[in-house]
């Protein structure tokens, strides 16, 4: 058989593969979460979620919303160099995110429960 024969059914299979998942596959709850920031955002965001009595303050005073904290500890970036994950309990990390032309950081207590938010800087 030659060469192109072989590129050519190898192609066809490859793309009815990729139509299958594309069908199939595309309502389900999937996800790859294999990045350092994904697996580190996924696990803050399957624990109780608690804040500190100033991030509280800041809250009512309308400063910050809760939507947009949500919104940043699912899709923002975590600083490892501002983060302190070498604690053996409660690892500290610090999100990051631009929301509304501020850049925007929370610093998050990650324990084995509950992730707390310690912090908020806006700049």
């Amino acid at each position: 058989m030659k060469f192109i024969h072989r590129l050519g059914y190898y192609l066809g299979g490859f793309s009815i593969g990729l139509i299958f998942l594309a069908f199939f596959l595309s309502g389900k709850r999937a996800s790859c979460d294999y990045g350092p920031d994904a697996r580190v955002l996924k696990n803050i965001g399957l624990k109780q979620l608690q804040y500190a009595e100033n991030v509280e303050a800041m809250m009512n005073s309308n400063v910050i919303d809760s939507t947009i904290i949500s919104m940043i500890l699912k899709q923002g970036d975590v600083n490892f160099s501002e983060s302190n994950t070498k604690l053996e309990t409660c690892k500290i990390y610090v999100v990051e995110k631009t929301v509304e032309d501020k850049e925007i950081a929370l610093t998050v207590e990650n324990c084995e429960q509950i992730a707390t938010v310690k912090n908020i800087s806006i700049k």
